[in-house]
């Protein structure tokens, strides 16, 4: 089973919708998060969860 780390972003009815695809795909592209869910909410406020795996390094096995 996959584990996740989540990053939830939070903008205001202020913020414009193009400014908040800028900020979700450099997300994107350079944190390597992934969208999870987006919510917007009556009075305009927009709350994002982005997720990203978590990796775990295994320990070899020295003989």
């Amino acid at each position: 089973m996959a584990d996740y780390e989540y990053l939830v972003l939070v903008f205001g009815r202020d913020v414009q919708r193009q400014d908040i695809r800028r900020t979700l795909t450099e997300h994107a592209e350079y944190g390597h998060w992934e969208l999870a869910r987006t919510r917007t909410y009556m009075g305009g406020l927009t709350r994002t969860w982005l997720r990203r795996r978590i990796i775990r390094a295994r320990r070899s096995v020295n003989a």
